[in-house]
């Protein structure tokens, strides 16, 4: 898992993990969401994706579009 660069400083989130057609996103609190394709859509991942590399606006990104839309939680 590639550690989030939270470059806004205030994200409660701690890592991700690119996949085919997926992100794996780890918060602070331990817990680990899978988002695919399927669960958020293709628009929502890439978007996803960008924002995870970029460093900034993920957190709010979820919260804002995608929050239940996870195929899996972990923890």
């Amino acid at each position: 898992m590639e550690r989030y660069l939270n470059l806004g400083g205030n994200s409660s989130v701690a890592g991700f993990e690119i996949g085919l057609g997926a992100i794996a996103v780890a918060f602070n609190d331990g817990s680990c969401y899978l988002y695919t394709n399927q669960s958020a859509g293709i628009a929502n991942i890439e978007r996803m994706i960008e924002l995870a590399i970029g460093g900034s606006g993920l957190n709010r990104f979820i919260n804002l579009y995608v929050k239940k839309g996870y195929a899996s939680k972990t923890r």
